[in-house]
């Protein structure tokens, strides 16, 4: 199973934290370093100093960083049209030297909108569902023919279709708990389906009615990744596990309920349930940012056992 970093940088973090946090994920040996695309902390955070952009981030780590994959979880739909995105991780792709995975979402988060002056369509899946049409058209475009698109919310006329991706096809990523329209979204356009913060039954209920889409599209159910995102609290000890939930604000009974908490023996166990039911990648929602130990904690005593 691989395990990724994935961070929540509108909570509090500026670049320099997210570089040290992304050179860590690389150091210890996680797979890759995602992080969110929100404008706004949530809850109780005050999301000092501000909000970072998460593509010109990932802009950043591209060149910082050598062998980690880089992405979104997700990219929201409504701050970017789709051929100025298309353009952007394609761009960032290339820094990176083919490194980067695209999460793409609808966009949710209504009040960040508002705050920073967004528009907040009504109509979110169908945009996004053009969306992911132009930017996969857009990249998989020869290079010397044109691309264009007719659609309800966009159209594109004789674009070149520029630049093209380092990768021969960026892996996109669709999650969510939608019953029908969201599967079947992923079985058209997904390389890789993924749950956030879902129980292991949820987690398979969900999985299957991907596999139910894919295959009723005619495509292979096994040809997708299944991936789940968890928020993690590890521990030596009790002391250490209560100190880390106190430190992001959580309680320990609620975390090992709904997340990976606990020992590190007890975080393998729980992560052998999902992969018992076909998730091979997990994305670890890192919190605290600032505790280093915490990630080479999982690496030296999680990650290492799951082979």
């Amino acid at each position: 199973m691989d395990l990724r970093i994935f961070t929540e940088p509108q909570q509090g973090a500026d670049y320099d934290t997210l570089l040290t946090v992304a050179r860590a994920t690389e150091e210890l040996g996680f797979d890759a370093f995602f992080r969110s695309d929100h404008y706004l902390s949530m809850g109780s955070a005050d999301g000092l100093p501000g909000p970072t952009d998460a593509w010109i981030t990932l802009a950043g780590l591209a060149r910082e960083t050598k062998r980690i994959r880089l992405g979104t979880l997700m990219t929201a739909g409504t701050f970017r049209l789709p051929g100025v995105l298309a353009i952007q991780v394609a761009q960032v792709d290339r820094m990176s030297g083919g490194r980067v995975e695209l999460g793409l979402g609808a966009g949710w988060f209504e009040e960040e909108h508002k705050a920073y002056g967004i528009p907040f369509p009504k109509e979110r899946f169908g945009r996004l569902e053009e969306q992911l049409a132009i930017i996969t058209g857009l990249w998989e475009t020869e290079v010397g023919k044109t691309f264009d698109h007719d659609g309800e919310y966009y159209r594109l006329t004789d674009s070149p279709a520029l630049p093209k991706p380092a990768q021969r096809r960026i892996p996109v990523l669709i999650g969510g708990h939608g019953a029908s329209r969201t599967p079947r979204l992923a079985a058209r356009y997904a390389d890789e389906f993924n749950i956030p913060f879902a129980s292991v039954g949820d987690s398979e209920r969900q999985f299957g009615r991907v596999r139910a889409a894919a295959e009723a599209a005619g495509r292979p159910s096994d040809d997708l990744v299944y991936s789940n995102a968890l928020v993690v609290c590890v521990g030596r000890d009790e002391a250490e596990v209560a100190r880390r939930a106190a430190a992001i604000g959580r309680d320990v009974d609620e975390l090992r309920a709904n997340g990976l908490a606990g020992s590190p023996a007890e975080v393998v166990d729980k992560l052998g349930r999902y992969a018992a039911i076909g998730s091979s990648r997990v994305y670890l929602q890192v919190l605290d940012l600032e505790d280093l130990d915490h990630l080479e904690l999982i690496s030296s005593q999680v990650q290492s056992q799951l082979g």
